[in-house]
């Protein structure tokens, strides 16, 4: 399970989407979540699912591995379908007991599944096709109007790359340690629910010992470089909108607009 975790990792390539500006992809997700909240047809589903599918394939991202990024979120799904699927009101098709099941929740438990699906997927396109350095820089830029308020934009932005970045990193570490534990005989499937929360301890002491120490050097390496924060630093590849990012955007707003449009109508 815990291999299956993908936020925040990378895969380099050379496709349109890896080279847009980062700045392009953090505003195209914003405008990919917003169209998707608005959706509320199976119409307008299929329309930002044929995006995604679009996004997907051209970035060459594989399939398998935004697949396998879903599973810790299954429990997640099913609960929030089952939720949508008893408690909606409208025509009754099965009921049994105090449980009912009706057409609109039906669609509904549908509907929400698919939303909290594509959402996840189409967030962690920007983790896969955009480094950690880039995601920063472009958070920073987009968040540059902020220092006006005295806002520590640069550390805020070095602060969520770096928490993306650790991860991948912390779930490799949880990995082994959970190797070692059972090399030693620990057993973490077996037992209720308070004997497996305490099974979890002599994972959860290293690991937290771990961090810091990772932390720890962290820091070190980072003020034998000299590193102040933002103020006086300069950029060897300065970012400059190119015309595949206004496409992009153009393409983000359609689609944002459509969505909108076909909500008015009841679609």
């Amino acid at each position: 399970m815990l291999k299956d975790v993908t936020l925040g990792q990378f895969f380099p390539g050379d496709t349109v989407v890896h080279r847009l500006d980062p700045r392009t992809k953090i505003l195209m997700v914003i405008l990919y979540i917003a169209a998707l909240f608005n959706a509320e047809s199976w119409i307008s589903y299929g329309v930002v699912l044929a995006f995604l599918a679009f996004a997907i394939a051209v970035s060459r991202i594989r399939l398998s591995a935004l697949l396998r990024g879903l599973k810790p979120v299954v429990f997640i799904v099913v609960l929030t379908s089952l939720l949508n699927l008893f408690y909606a009101t409208g025509d009754v098709i099965f009921r049994w007991w105090i449980f009912k099941i009706t057409r609109e929740g039906v669609k509904a438990a549908i509907l929400m599944a698919a939303r909290i699906i594509m959402l996840v997927m189409g967030t962690f396109m920007l983790t896969y096709t955009t480094s950690p350095i880039m995601l920063t820089y472009g958070l920073e830029l987009l968040l540059d109007p902020l220092k006006k308020l005295k806002v520590p934009v640069h550390e805020l932005a070095m602060m969520m790359s770096m928490a993306l970045r650790l991860i991948p990193t912390l779930i490799e570490e949880t990995d082994k340690i959970m190797s070692a534990q059972k090399a030693r005989g620990a057993q973490f499937d077996t037992g209720n629910l308070i004997e497996k929360a305490r099974a979890m301890l002599p994972i959860l002491v290293p690991l937290f010992l771990s961090s810091f120490r990772r932390a720890d050097e962290l820091a070190t390496a980072m003020e034998a470089r000299c590193y102040h924060g933002g103020e006086g630093r300069t950029r060897l590849n300065v970012l400059k909108f190119a015309a595949r990012d206004y496409a992009a955007l153009a393409v983000g707003l359609l689609l944002l607009a459509g969505i909108v449009t076909l909500a008015g109508f009841g679609l």
